[in-house]
């Protein structure tokens, strides 16, 4: 389907409006098929994040302020987030040597064995849903991190 059909709407004001309704509306329909992935691990979109940057990270500790420079979602609570994933062991925190104010936060072996499962469904998932090759994949990919290397308007 077509943007026009998916939200009724028959033109938009430019192309360029067109292209962001139609990134802002790809984004939410992806996050909700993500999110039906993840719904059954009880692991929301930001909590899976946070794993894959500790594993990515893995086997060394960082910082909450590590965690925060590399989330997707940098509106999200890190902290909080790392409070939700103790609780269901997937992470340990420790004080951290060289700077007892900060604490470091380790992924356990019950993260690393959840992730493990999910990059199999995360696999599956990426393969049945985008009707892309991998040279779209990679122009699209291209044409965004040119989107967002573009000044704001106030500054034109």
């Amino acid at each position: 389907m077509s943007i026009e059909k998916d939200i009724k709407q028959a033109s938009f004001k430019s192309a360029h409006s067109k292209a962001m309704v139609n990134i802002v509306y790809t984004n939410n329909w992806l996050a909700t098929l993500q999110m039906e992935v993840l719904k059954p691990y009880d692991l929301t979109l930001q909590q899976y994040n946070v794993l894959r940057i500790l594993r990515g990270h893995h086997p060394e500790p960082i910082t909450v302020i590590g965690i925060i420079e590399r989330m997707l979602d940098k509106m999200s609570n890190a902290s909080r987030l790392v409070d939700k994933l103790l609780l269901k062991e997937m992470v340990v925190r420790r004080e951290c040597p060289n700077d007892r104010r900060a604490v470091d936060i380790l992924i356990t072996q019950k993260g690393l064995d959840l992730l493990a499962e999910l990059d199999v469904l995360q696999k599956q998932w990426e393969q049945q849903l985008y009707g892309l090759t991998e040279s779209e994949a990679l122009q699209l990919s291209d044409l965004l991190d040119k989107l967002r290397q573009s000044p704001p308007e106030s500054e034109q």
